[in-house]
């Protein structure tokens, strides 16, 4: 375990970094920044990447990191901004929030496959870090609790998209409700296939 390295050479207080709703067409991007209490202990033994959990699990363990975090942080990114400055610079510049956003200033930060520029903080990018790290995944267990609350509730508001089964990824329901329904102000302009309806529509 990559924690289990970092605390061997002394490093104690670890940020692990992660988002949720990357490749959605609809929604926000949400990332979570979190420093477990004793990211070794047992306690944390389930905590893995979350597209590997149920919601039922992933729920459980939203509360179990809360409540055994040192400080944690979760941010959220707009379809506005994401369609302004892109997802992967909006990504990492919600990381750098996200982390800027701990209650505590974590000597050493994990994020998940990207790099986070100008970081006065020392910091590794781990390929597949939800798979390998907790820190990262329970970072992604928060970031992914969170947005599937938000599209839950956006699925109230636009009610023919079916959001909350889908989480606005493109599925073949999501697809059929976007050609009947057209493209609305929660979809990422942005993105391949919703420009296309917007163009061809």
């Amino acid at each position: 375990m990559i924690e289990a390295k970092l605390i061997s050479t002394g490093f104690k207080y670890i940020a692990g970094v992660d988002e949720a709703g990357r490749g959605a067409c609809a929604g926000p991007l949400v990332i979570a920044a979190v420093i477990l209490d004793s990211p070794l202990s047992e306690k944390f033994a389930e905590v893995r990447d979350s597209k590997e959990l149920t919601e039922k699990q992933r729920e459980r363990l939203y509360t179990l990191i809360i409540d055994n975090s040192i400080s944690y942080a979760i941010i959220s990114a707009t379809v506005s901004e994401i369609d302004s400055g892109g997802v992967h610079r909006v990504n990492i510049e919600g990381m750098r929030r996200a982390v800027l956003g701990l209650k505590f200033r974590p000597e050493y930060v994990l994020t998940d496959g990207y790099k986070i520029e100008g970081l006065a903080i020392p910091a590794l990018a781990v390929w597949k870090g939800d798979q390998v790290a907790v820190s990262i995944s329970a970072a992604s267990i928060l970031a992914k609790v969170t947005r599937d609350q938000i599209m839950r509730e956006l699925d109230s508001e636009y009610p023919n998209y079916g959001m909350s089964s889908h989480k606005g990824y493109i599925t073949k329901k999501h697809s059929a409700a976007l050609a009947k329904f057209g493209v609305t102000e929660i979809h990422r302009k942005s993105f391949a296939n919703i420009a296309d309806l917007i163009h061809n529509g």
